[in-house]
């Protein structure tokens, strides 16, 4: 293996121990389980395929593993803990990169503001429905933001220990449920009738593939995390295969029990009465199969889960503010390391500020927080992170096409890999804009000038690129027998 670059002057670097364990977990929990368990799924299976949507979950894990084929094969040449900054920054240049680094700044932002509508919305619920008072939900999601500033101010091991335990207490309810169904026979056997060809390509098979990858959103994360992790080299590979792998299947399998639960015919049904307000999938199925006290308990999760997302996504942006001003492209006063905390404190502090305002403008206008804020926010978020994952894997073909001999003795991981990556997430692209209005619950306008939010973001961070001296991601040579040499070792540490 090459040695790592020299740091560049003036650059400052985070520290950690952080085992693949502990990156999966803060990946998984941004993809927030249970939410999409309990929101996302009677999407799928309501106004998608039916009896057919856990395909769709399975076909978005699919396009996520080819993409990250070349993502992991290009990662040790990448030392920098920027994530699609960095990576397209190697591939494409200083501007293609800051116009990514400003697409996921957007994306991310917008998904954390989505979930603490959807956050305060829930809490509120909650501590109504154990007979406390009515209040807005914007108080119940500044109350949220608080936790998320004074978890996200300290050392990144704290945030992984508090989104650990509520990730594990998550993932388990949702395990025992499925455990209990498919144990019983559910409601009429097996659903083996939702591998059929007849429910997988019925017609809502895009609408299913589009909801399952909004479930997926941060995966890529392991990359954002490199300078905290005890091990890059080994960590970052196999914590990015272990999230896509893990959340792929859960979300699957998840999908197939609650369609079990509930019967072909009437999940369809039931996730049709959710949709419409009028029940509630995950709640009512915990209920009928494990009794009212794991329906409170879920229910109660389903707020952790949604905290241990904001935490994720809070962690996320402050490490790209990070990255980017120790490269210059932003104000350095965000590249600041904590003396105590070794934590991106200052740059924390203003990812909290940022979140408080746009939150409070929803509040103030009383926008509704499911549709109003979640589902916008998830819409433009959606859209970036497609183009993101689109033009990092165009910077990976790029990156290894500057030297033949490499190119061809990796050919199936830095070719073959990368652009069956493009023409899926091409498709996938066009299927998240085209059912665009489904995402955001808003008018054609309103879908149109979200989806637009991302690419002008791009358009003003390449503009951006051009004014200001970046520093270069600075990587070791790809030679061929470095190349191999480090392809064979992903693949030992990733089967050890």
């Amino acid at each position: 293996m090459t040695p790592t670059p020299p740091t560049p002057p003036g650059v400052k670097r985070l520290s950690g121990r952080l085992g693949t364990g502990s990156i999966v977990f803060m990946v998984i929990a941004a993809a927030a389980p249970l939410t999409v368990i309990g929101g996302n799924v009677p999407i799928a299976v309501g106004s998608g395929n039916g009896a057919g949507a856990p395909v769709g979950f399975l076909l978005a894990a699919l396009v996520l593993l080819v993409f990250a084929v070349g993502f992991v094969t290009m990662t040790p040449y990448v030392r920098d803990a920027g994530a699609f900054f960095s990576y397209a920054s190697a591939g494409l240049g200083p501007r293609a990169g800051l116009a990514a680094a400003f697409v996921a700044l957007v994306a991310y932002t917008a998904i954390q503001v989505g979930v603490y509508g959807f956050l305060g919305w829930a809490l509120g619920d909650l501590v109504t429905f154990f007979g406390g008072p009515t209040l807005h939900w914007g108080v119940y999601a500044f109350v949220a933001l608080i936790l998320v500033a004074v978890l996200g101010y300290r050392h990144i091991e704290l945030s992984s220990r508090v989104l650990g335990i509520a990730l594990v207490a998550e993932i388990t309810v949702v395990v025992v449920l499925d455990a209990v169904i498919f144990s019983t026979g559910g409601a009429e056997g097996i659903a083996w009738s939702t591998f059929s060809a007849e429910n997988v390509f019925s017609p809502g098979l895009a609408i299913s593939v589009l909801f399952a990858l909004t479930g997926f959103i941060g995966f890529e994360a392991t990359a954002v995390f490199r300078d905290e992790a005890r091990d890059p080299a080994r960590t970052i590979p196999r914590a990015t295969y272990l999230a896509v792998i893990i959340i792929g299947v859960f979300y699957a399998v998840s999908c197939w029990a609650l369609i079990t639960g509930a019967g072909a015919d009437g999940a369809v049904a039931l996730a049709k009465a959710t949709l419409a307000g009028d029940a509630n999938m995950l709640m009512d199925l915990t209920g009928r199969y494990l009794g009212p006290i794991f329906q409170d308990i879920t229910q109660v999760l389903l707020v952790t889960s949604l905290f241990a997302c904001v935490l994720s996504f809070h962690n996320i942006i402050a490490r790209y503010q990070f990255t980017l001003a120790g490269r210059g492209a932003l104000p350095r006063r965000l590249g600041v390391v904590h003396g105590r905390h070794e934590s991106p404190a200052f740059s924390s502090m203003v990812q909290t500020i940022t979140a408080a305002v746009i939150v409070g403008a929803f509040a103030l206008f009383d926008v509704e927080p499911l549709v109003g804020v979640f589902g916008s926010m998830a819409g433009v978020a959606t859209v970036g992170m497609v183009l993101l994952m689109l033009l990092t894997s165009v910077a990976v073909l790029v990156f290894f096409s500057r030297n033949a001999q490499v190119r061809r003795a990796l050919i199936g991981r830095a070719v073959v890999a990368p652009i069956a990556a493009v023409i899926g997430l091409a498709l996938s692209l066009w299927l998240v804009l085209s059912n665009f209005t489904l995402v955001t619950g808003g008018s054609v306008a309103l879908s149109i000038v979200l989806a637009l939010l991302p690419v002008a973001a791009g358009v003003v961070g390449a503009a951006w690129g051009g004014r200001r001296r970046i520093g270069e991601i600075q990587v070791p040579d790809a030679t061929p027998t470095a190349a191999i040499a480090v392809a064979r070792a992903q693949d030992d540490m990733i089967d050890g």
